[in-house]
């Protein structure tokens, strides 16, 4: 069988192919974020999941053991909203069943020294909000009436913030 294509200009061609396949694979697509998670306290002293929705919708909230190693990385707890949360404040506690919430995986205890990270989603995939990373000790220097979350400032950098429940309401989707 004979080709007019030259074995050096399909090997190009293969090369090439190769390379925007991999460059493709490897971008980085990730949803939009269209809200901002945070974390309070009750005044029982129960840990509050926290979501700001300010476009788009969350379905539901999951919180994992923040590690770098991908492999390593624990869920313990998942809550599913009992309707899509739309634009606007929604709390609810981490640590036993709440109203309009269902526990898909309940909350196992949390150790000292560990990092953990609470995030929203939806059951598409078609956003999701951003995460809010905290120990024990962050946890601990809470009082009810404030949530910590991760503010992004003007320039990018990320770093996390204790506002009062109001402050976070008005200016958390600065964020987004």
């Amino acid at each position: 069988m004979w080709s007019i294509t030259s074995q050096p200009v399909f090997r190009r061609f293969v090369a090439t192919f190769a390379v925007s396949a991999a460059l493709t694979a490897t971008s980085g697509c990730t949803v939009p974020i269209e809200a901002v998670a945070g974390i309070s306290v009750s005044g029982d002293g129960h840990l509050l999941g926290v979501m700001m929705v300010c476009g788009h919708h969350v379905d539901g909230a999951t919180l994992y053991v923040d590690d770098a190693d991908a492999d390593k990385t624990v869920t313990v707890g998942s809550w599913t909203a009992d309707h899509p949360l739309t634009s606007g404040l929604a709390t609810w506690t981490l640590d036993s069943p709440a109203t309009g919430w269902t526990a898909t995986r309940s909350l196992t205890p949390l150790t000292t020294k560990t990092t953990y990270a609470l995030y929203g989603w939806t059951k598409d995939n078609s956003s999701s909000s951003s995460s809010v990373s905290f120990t024990l000790a962050d946890r601990d220097g809470l009082t009810p009436g404030n949530v910590l979350y991760e503010k992004i400032s003007n320039s990018g950098d990320e770093s996390a913030v204790t506002v009062s429940l109001a402050e976070f309401k008005a200016k958390a989707c600065d964020n987004v």
